[in-house]
């Protein structure tokens, strides 16, 4: 496995550990009272080490050739996977609503369709511009919700919080319509690998 793909691999095993740090205060509020406190922290490191392994495979990727099919799959396989966790995480608290996550999830699933089909014609179908600004959002969003969260649990700035709920969800949504659109892009491009077939 090239380092590219060990980062990739790294991100994967992230997003059940920020889960499990996410979910800790609702299965031990009783024997550790500041167990939400105490996940804030926590759940940033995951969250910015996550975020930088992303650009750092890319990056290896580059810088030691090792740029191939499989990273161009792996890759946003990694990002989604992680991605969909801290969402999940979100409408739990919620902090995004459910439908919204809804949406991303049958994006997601719908691009994964599609890259199968492009296999098929022989072609990886890696992460595209929209792809990739899509993921931009998705972190902003991410990152607001968070912040959200660290809210709610340190209990600061309560009176703000209606606030940063009301923001979070605008990224959010904007994050899903930026979304939707690169979808449309993905199935473009296999409308026209299609045509080159035919």
């Amino acid at each position: 496995m090239s380092l590219a793909s060990k980062l990739t691999f790294f991100r994967i095993i992230l997003a059940p550990v920020f889960f499990a740090v996410y979910m800790l205060p609702r299965f031990c509020p009783s024997w550790f009272v500041h167990s939400s406190a105490l996940t804030i922290p926590i759940l940033w490191i995951i969250f910015i080490i996550s975020q930088v392994t992303d650009l750092l495979d890319g990056i290896a990727a580059r810088k030691l050739n090792e740029v191939s099919d499989f990273g161009k799959l792996f890759d946003p396989f990694a990002d989604t996977i992680m991605q969909l966790t801290c969402f999940l995480c979100f409408v739990i608290d919620d902090i995004f609503p459910a439908f919204l996550f809804l949406l991303v999830i049958y994006r997601e699933f719908s691009i994964l369709f599609i890259r199968n089909l492009m296999l098929t014609k022989g072609a990886a179908l890696g992460a595209r511009m929209g792809g990739k600004i899509k993921t931009v959002i998705y972190i902003i969003a991410g990152g607001a919700a968070l912040l959200t969260a660290s809210i709610q649990r340190l209990k600061i700035l309560e009176s703000l919080l209606p606030y940063f709920k009301t923001g979070t969800i605008i990224i959010f949504t904007v994050s899903v319509v930026i979304s939707i659109a690169s979808f449309i892009d993905y199935l473009l491009i296999y409308q026209k690998a299609v045509q080159k077939t035919k």
